[in-house]
């Protein structure tokens, strides 16, 4: 790559002529640079980069990879797959490439060269370098370890501290032979020129997944591609996925059309040509390699590849070219952000999106639940069946009249074993059916937002994991404990407001439990006319005459919040349950979006 070789042996298309910068003044193009970069000419061998290092830049960059990188997404749901795979090439490509190259001015010039199985990226590789770097070979993927070639001054700047600083890497002297998958393997050569680095990359049609994300990693580290197919393979979908990615980042492309057989050779080389101007990419660089047997340690000889090594020797020796082919893929990856950071945040609105329809699902079924049980307690549903019978059964033993008879503060109270045995099941049928409302309604509300969650992708895992289920696990016991508690409450309020005529309370005493039944009762939606209760008026009328009218109300409304309040923390703290499953989904918060569009539009304005 030193020199310019002869053209013999080779076949090359039209090359086009450098473009124009945006003013058309033909000079090198400095879109996306700041002023600092573009002054004043450069010398020395080392190629300066496409920008300076300029703070506000790299502050504005810094704040959008921290956005970025703190975005997380729910797995399975709808938007992740395809926002971790947006949030994943953002990332790669502003740690990989544009961040280095705003912090520091002597990057080398990365080119890769990828393409098709079976194309000789490996052998072209050699001939460009000028001596055998990378093996070759008939087994596909050849390339199970990318080799990246550069001179020896440049080997520290592709270490782990500068480059790739995730991806495991050996250095070897000579040709580098393929390692480990996933590992990068240095290859020094002095046939490289100082400031430029070849890159031979995985196949992007590898039969191997991890290699097709493998090769895009690098081609995202990249400051010029140069993208290799066969005649065989050139119209295969996956080519052009690759080449519509250079096109929609108007990235420094030059594409190589090999093993090209002589006959039907025009025939080829101007349908790829067509296909090129078609998608958009009339204007990269393009060669033809033909077909050919003369390769000899791993190299072409005959001078084949002649035309793509004399070109890629003119972007290494020209400093002006080398920082128009930099600025140009530095300046359309920012510009390519203007459309991939909104499809990160679109599908960031996704996952949100589906976190407020879940998460709407648990509120709805709860308020759902909860109004259903204040309906049944204002409605008397309670006072039905078995609480009925039993109301009924006190009433007419004329046991709760006695309890409640005003009687001397030195009347003895005289109570058979039979009398006690009916107020308890009473009470213990009012505690009963109060349970079983709550937990039924909570039941049915779980019952509710499984139906809805099922209808979400990806929640089914979600469930199993937090253990979540229709059937509440331990609400009989809390339900109990608040019923109970809520019972103590009752007979506190009236023991400490209860009664009001102190004339009264200077003579009688009454007992409180059976007051706090008879208002239960009442605050329960028991109707106090006597047709229905059977004498049950005669308790409400000496309630009133007790503790007053007003005083009677007070204790009441006072009773009825406190039992609304207890069930209400009942469903909340089932609703929690379904909460905290949705916070370790991973479900993007409200604002992420907001702060991706906002990251985006302040670097758009500081370029």
């Amino acid at each position: 790559m030193t020199t310019k070789a002869d053209e013999k042996g080779g076949t090359a298309m039209p090359r086009p002529p450098a473009e124009p910068d945006a003013t058309g003044s033909g000079r090198p193009g400095t879109r996306g640079t700041p002023p600092s970069a573009a002054q004043g000419r450069r010398t020395g061998p080392k190629h300066r980069g496409p920008v300076a290092s300029d703070a506000q830049l790299e502050r504005l960059l810094e704040t959008l990879r921290a956005r970025v990188q703190g975005i997380r997404f729910a797995e399975g749901m709808p938007g992740a797959s395809e926002g971790k795979t947006a949030r994943s090439d953002v990332l790669d490509q502003l740690n990989d490439y544009v961040l280095p190259r705003v912090r520091r001015a002597d990057t080398p010039l990365l080119i890769a060269v990828a393409g098709s199985t079976g194309a000789g990226k490996s052998t072209l590789v050699n001939s460009l370098v000028g001596e055998q770097v990378t093996t070759t070979g008939v087994r596909r993927p050849t390339t199970n370890s990318p080799v990246l070639a550069c001179n020896p001054a440049d080997v520290d700047w592709f270490s782990e501290a500068a480059f790739l600083p995730s991806l495991p890497r050996v250095r070897q002297q000579g040709l580098a032979m393929p390692g480990k998958d996933g590992m990068l393997v240095l290859a020094a050569s002095e046939c490289m020129p100082e400031g430029v680095a070849l890159l031979d990359t995985p196949d992007v049609d590898s039969a191997v997944a991890a290699h097709h994300e493998f090769a895009a990693k690098f081609l995202d580290a990249a400051d010029l591609w140069v993208f290799v197919t066969t005649s065989r393979r050139y119209a295969d979908a996956r080519v052009w996925e690759f080449l519509q990615v250079a096109r929609d980042r108007d990235t420094s492309l030059a594409v190589v059309l090999s093993r090209v057989p002589r006959r039907g050779r025009e025939q080829l080389v101007d349908h790829f040509g067509a296909m090129l101007e078609a998608n958009g990419l009339g204007g990269a660089a393009r060669f033809v390699i033909p077909e050919t047997d003369q390769i000899a340690n791993g190299r072409f000889t005959a001078g084949t590849a002649d035309q793509v090594r004399g070109y890629l020797a003119d972007v290494a020796g020209d400093l002006a070219l080398r920082d128009t082919v930099a600025r140009r893929t530095f300046a359309g990856v920012l510009d390519s952000f203007r459309t991939r950071v909104p499809e990160l945040a679109k599908q960031v609105e996704i996952q949100v999106e589906v976190g407020r329809t879940l998460e709407a699902a648990v509120s709805e079924a709860f308020g759902t639940a909860h109004a259903e049980v204040e309906a049944a307690l204002g409605e008397g549903a309670l006072l039905r069946g078995n609480v009925l019978a039993r109301w009924q059964d006190v009433v007419s033993s004329g046991e709760l009249l006695r309890s409640l008879r005003v009687r001397s503060r030195r009347g003895a109270k005289n109570e058979s074993a039979a009398e006690a045995t009916r107020v308890q099941a009473l009470e213990q049928a009012i505690h009963d059916g109060l349970e079983t409302l709550v937990v039924t309604a909570a039941q049915r509300a779980g019952e509710e937002i499984m139906d809805r969650w099922a209808q979400v992708p990806g929640t089914q895992e979600l469930v199993e994991r937090h253990g979540l289920g229709a059937t509440p696990v331990g609400l009989d016991r809390r339900t109990r404990e608040a019923v109970a508690a809520w019972q103590r409450r009752v007979v506190g309020l009236i023991a400490s407001e209860g009664v009001t005529k102190r004339s009264v309370a200077r003579f009688v005493t009454y007992d409180e439990e059976a007051f706090a039944l008879v208002l239960i009762v009442g605050l329960l939606g028991f109707d106090a006319s006597e047709d229905r209760a059977g004498g049950g008026a005669a308790p409400q009328r000496l309630l009133k005459a007790l503790f007053g009218a007003e005083s009677l109300r007070n204790i009441g409304t006072k009773a009825r919040h406190d039992l609304h309040a207890r069930i209400g923390e009942l469903f909340d703290e089932e609703k929690r349950r379904f909460a905290a499953a949705l916070s370790a989904a991973d479900l993007p918060g409200e604002d992420d979006a907001v702060q991706l569009y906002q990251a985006t539009y302040n670097l758009e304005i500081a370029r």
